[in-house]
């Protein structure tokens, strides 16, 4: 009996045991578990340039849309879940963008693009989120490709359009005495450069020009910087351009203006944002004093509450890399998108991010104004900053006094 005792009492003491090592098993997975369920992601894709002679464009954004994902992390993310940027690189060439976006939809699965860097890559892989029902939102480009009118329900912008870029150069230059017969334009010979150009000539229509046809215009081929034939176009017009206006990258632009100086030393450049105005300062040097930048987004000293914020996520979250307008774009798009994100709720698809960014109205994001976005208004900002290279910074333009 005694014997029969001391068994029950191991067995008892046994199954302790075994009970205790099961409880501890149970803290230990929920520990491990923990962690795991508070890093679930809510993952975007970028294609754009990150080699190639674009590359400031595409790195600038990724930058930009980086350091906004991680000072949202940084702070809990978004309902619970962190933000992921995949970023793919199609060195500005239309066939890699459209592979690439393939490539991001149906292998990395992405909820959304965003900061997708181009006007002919854009071309070419609107058909495909279209196709797949996957956003396109805040590409760095001013084309009316993604600005039908009805909009597509899976192309959403953020920064004005070149058609508002080119109208204010417009705007500017006839206020400060240049006739439209003094104008002259430069631009890629593509679908960007076309954009650009039909935006300058519908402005000047605006105005009451009918000749516009016969303004200079020389053009360059995407990815060269062979800018002889269209610089001699120029300077072959039969009226003296006072006024130039470039679209195009910062490469050929820098190689346009360096050349033209020489021939045209008292006229003025000027050229939409997609150039990259840290890039073409640079490539230029003292040559860049008095070029003209339009540009989508505030200065990168304005006293804005959104400005300021972007200033100090660089320092703590970009390893404290220099403002540029490319990045600030990026960030600016980014605290957008992700309101958009938030009113999509937990666990959110493809359409409910969609519904989320259009379904937000009026939003002030930190800027001197509030951006919005609806069902029929599918481009949230619709400010221009034109802005002058002054001894190596960017000030605003004073068009009245521009030119003697």
């Amino acid at each position: 009996m005694k014997r029969l005792g001391i068994l029950f009492l191991r067995e008892g003491l046994l199954k302790k045991s075994l009970l205790r090592n099961c409880l501890l098993k149970v803290v230990l997975l929920a520990g491990v578990l923990t962690p795991l369920l508070a890093q679930a992601e809510l993952t975007f894709g970028i294609v754009a340039p990150s080699s190639g002679g674009a590359a400031p464009l595409g790195l600038g954004m990724q930058k930009g849309i980086e350091t906004y994902f991680a000072e949202v992390n940084a702070a809990g993310g978004v309902n619970g879940e962190t933000l992921a940027l995949i970023a793919r690189d199609d060195q500005y060439k239309p066939l890699q963008a459209a592979s690439n976006t393939r490539a991001l939809i149906q292998e990395d699965e992405v909820l959304a693009a965003i900061g997708n860097v181009g006007t002919p890559t854009a071309t070419v892989t609107i058909p495909i989120y279209n196709e797949y029902e996957t956003l396109l939102y805040g590409a760095f480009t001013g084309a009316g490709v993604l600005r039908k009118s009805p909009p597509d329900r899976y192309v959403i912008n953020y920064r004005a359009s070149y058609v508002q870029e080119t109208a204010a150069m417009v705007d500017g230059l006839l206020e400060a005495g240049v006739l439209p017969e003094e104008i002259a334009f430069f631009t890629q010979n593509d679908s960007f450069g076309d954009a650009g150009y039909n935006g300058a000539t519908k402005a000047l229509a605006a105005h009451g020009v009918d000749n516009i046809s016969e303004l200079a215009h020389g053009r360059f081929t995407r990815g060269t910087r062979n800018i002889h034939q269209g610089l001699a176009t120029i300077l072959e017009a039969p009226v003296t351009p006072r006024a130039v206006i470039i679209v195009g990258t910062y490469g050929p632009a820098a190689d346009f203006i360096r050349e033209a100086k020489n021939d045209l030393p008292d006229t003025v450049f000027l050229n939409v944002s997609f150039v990259g105005s840290q890039a073409l300062m640079d490539e230029l040097g003292d040559l860049s004093e008095g070029v003209i930048i339009t540009q989508v987004v505030p200065p990168l000293d304005a006293d804005l509450p959104a400005v300021e914020a972007y200033r100090q996520a660089l320092d703590t979250h970009a390893n404290g890399s220099e403002p540029d307008f490319i990045s600030l774009e990026g960030y600016l798009a980014a605290k957008l998108f992700v309101e958009g994100v938030k009113a999509a709720g937990a666990d959110p698809d493809r359409d409910a991010i969609v519904d989320g960014l259009l379904g937000l109205g009026s939003v002030d994001i930190g800027l001197e104004e509030p951006v919005s976005l609806g069902p029929n208004d599918h481009q949230a900002s619709d400010a221009v900053w034109p802005t002058i290279i002054t001894n190596g910074r960017f000030e605003s333009v004073e068009w009245a006094s521009l030119l003697p």
